[in-house]
């Protein structure tokens, strides 16, 4: 049987203890997952401008499509937000028919809530522009090497010199890293 060596980054062994810690020492790692989040919910923003929606709408949208028959209470759970946020994103939906609430069979006072086709089909619209940049950044030639790789291939292309000469400025003279000095 033969032995290969093992893989660097993100796929490698389970790292010693303090690892994670000095893995995470760089703030790379967070300033590309802010840069890569950007792009990554930019893409589902431009097609929710269309219907007057923002972030909430989607994050609202997409759970419901994939857990029918959520009731608000588990919805409050899974968003982390508060009960009049969710009633007034749930107020945009339910008026422009994108999602529908019906009362629960044995609890009439519950609140089920379920997409229409048309809420349905906005849904999968924003699901299917993620998973595109999603599988895009996973076949790039250098996601698989580490997670900074991964993260930098999530950003449109065009945006990744700009990130990169941005991120190579840190640290370079001046008044410090954090930008304290006289």
């Amino acid at each position: 049987m033969t032995r290969t060596a093992p893989r660097e980054g993100i796929f490698a062994a389970k790292p010693g203890p303090g690892a994670a810690t000095a893995a995470l020492g760089s703030d790379d790692l967070i300033e590309l997952l802010f840069f890569a989040y950007r792009d990554f919910v930019g893409d589902p923003d431009r097609i929710l401008a269309a219907y007057g929606f923002g972030r909430a709408h989607h994050r609202v949208l997409h759970f419901v499509d994939r857990y029918p028959g959520l009731t608000i209470a588990e919805l409050l759970d899974i968003l982390r937000i508060t009960k009049q946020s969710l009633n007034r994103v749930l107020k945009d939906l339910i008026g422009q028919g994108y999602v529908a609430q019906k009362p629960g069979s044995s609890d009439r006072r519950q609140r089920l809530l379920y997409c229409t086709d048309s809420g349905a089909g906005l849904a999968a619209d924003l699901t299917r522009v993620q998973a595109r940049r999603l599988a895009r950044a996973l076949a790039a030639p250098d996601a698989r090497g580490s997670p900074e790789d991964f993260l930098m291939a999530m950003i449109e292309p065009e945006d990744r010199p700009a990130v990169q000469r941005l991120m190579a400025r840190r640290g370079a003279g001046g008044c410090g890293a954090r930008g304290e000095g006289a």
